[in-house]
């Protein structure tokens, strides 16, 4: 008698792991596994970054505040010298009287004014406060006028600009002889 057709085999149950032992990672799982680990790096360097950045303050970066800046005779009566916007953020005037430094921040709202010398004055490019070369403050916004950094001659005849003293005009303190160099 012909044996009986053989059953198909049952399938073997899958072996138990033991707790603790690791997954193999299939060809599909790996790219998520390696965005999720590409990620996690990068937001670590980010982290770290930004913690090393904060031992560093800007403090040991900045220009110094007092600097001289040349002779007086150097400086031409009527002229806002420009030249040290960009790295101290002062310009200097001479006037027929003497010099003086006004600080390059509206009294605004703290934005950069530009010098405009077709038109004599100085205009902040924000909200449009207009100040005159002397620094008062005549359209515009701005509820003051720019204030004056310390001028003085150093040892060695040049202006000396110190911007760690500041001057306001409605404090009364243009008048002070540390705002202002007489040459007359």
């Amino acid at each position: 008698m012909p044996d009986p057709p053989a059953q198909p085999a049952a399938p073997k149950p899958a072996p138990r792991r033991a707790a603790g032992a690791a997954k193999k990672v299939t060809r599909r799982e790996f790219p998520f596994l390696a965005i999720g680990w590409g990620m996690f790096t990068a937001a670590m360097a980010a982290g770290l970054t930004a913690a090393g950045r904060f031992m560093f303050p800007n403090v040991l970066t900045e220009p110094p505040s007092t600097f001289t800046a040349g002779f007086p005779d150097d400086f031409a009566i009527g002229v806002v010298d420009t030249r040290f916007k960009e790295r101290y953020q002062v310009w200097i005037v001479r006037d027929e009287e003497g010099i003086y430094a006004l600080s390059t921040i509206c009294t605004h709202l703290g934005c950069t004014p530009n010098w405009l010398e077709a038109e004599s004055k100085f205009k902040c490019p924000c909200h449009g406060s207009g100040f005159y070369a002397s620094g008062i403050n005549f359209e515009g916004p701005a509820p003051r006028p720019l204030e004056r950094v310390g001028v003085s001659l150093a040892e060695d005849g040049q202006v000396l600009i110190d911007k760690s003293r500041l001057f306001k005009f409605e404090a009364g303190q243009w008048n002070d002889p540390a705002s202002f160099l007489s040459l007359t």
